[in-house]
């Protein structure tokens, strides 16, 4: 991050790229949470919990379906690591671009399943597209983060707070202040489609289509445009 300007990463590695995502992640969060079945998908420690506790308390078939959601999050990461090289070859857009498109269609299909369908449905469908976006999207300008949860961004909140008291370390602060904003976008997302799930119901999902819609126009922009002879080019953590 020293020796590298804005302009030496790519468009999909940008802050605001992230920022967008954390808030379309947020809306997927507090989606499954507040209308369908009260579960956060965008990440798996929950599951692993619950399950290990099913099990302790003897209850094994309880505790097996929690197999369901984590191998769908597996298999989100597998396909998501697999699948860039043939991409690649296609030579005409980014694997980050692709995924954009498949989640926004995704998200878009979401909202056409009622209330009324079991919950596990969505919840299994959005643990899948949230690992996916988890593994693709590593680096924001040169900063590790993770984009669909807020865990080790308010851990490096408090490290840029810490090495800026002890040691007035500036750059350390700078990189706690991107990651408090990146906990800002992801509060403010979820915050939205709270207030939305009540009006909106199983379409309040469709607000999500917003900052996906703007990173997905950013990420064509660049890979038919500025970036379109840099396709070769792996974002930073890959």
């Amino acid at each position: 991050m020293k020796n590298q300007s804005k302009n030496d990463y790519l468009v999909c590695e940008q802050k605001i790229i992230y920022a967008l995502l954390m808030a379309s992640a947020g809306m997927m969060g507090a989606y499954t949470y507040v209308l369908r079945g009260g579960v956060f998908c965008n990440a798996q420690t929950a599951n692993v919990v619950v399950m290990a506790i099913n099990f302790g308390k003897g209850d094994w078939l309880g505790g097996l379906y929690f197999l369901i959601p984590i191998s769908a999050y597996l298999l989100g990461a597998f396909v998501s690591e697999i699948l860039p090289s043939p991409v690649k070859r296609l030579g005409f857009l980014r694997w980050d671009t692709y995924l954009i498109i498949f989640e926004t269609a995704v998200l878009f299909l979401l909202g056409f399943i009622p209330l009324s369908m079991p919950h596990q449905v969505v919840q299994v469908i959005v643990n899948f597209i949230a690992s996916m976006q988890y593994n693709t999207f590593r680096q924001a300008e040169g900063i590790p983060m993770a984009t669909t949860f807020c865990t080790n961004h308010v851990r490096q909140i408090g490290v840029g707070l810490a090495k800026a008291a002890r040691k007035g370390d500036s750059l350390a602060l700078r990189r706690g202040l991107i990651h408090a904003g990146m906990v800002l976008a992801f509060f403010a997302g979820a915050a939205l489609l709270t207030f939305l799930c009540p009006i909106l119901g199983e379409r309040a999902v469709w607000a999500a289509l917003v900052p996906m819609g703007i990173v997905l126009v950013k990420l064509i922009r660049a890979d038919l445009g500025a970036e379109h002879d840099l396709l070769d080019r792996k974002p930073c953590g890959h």
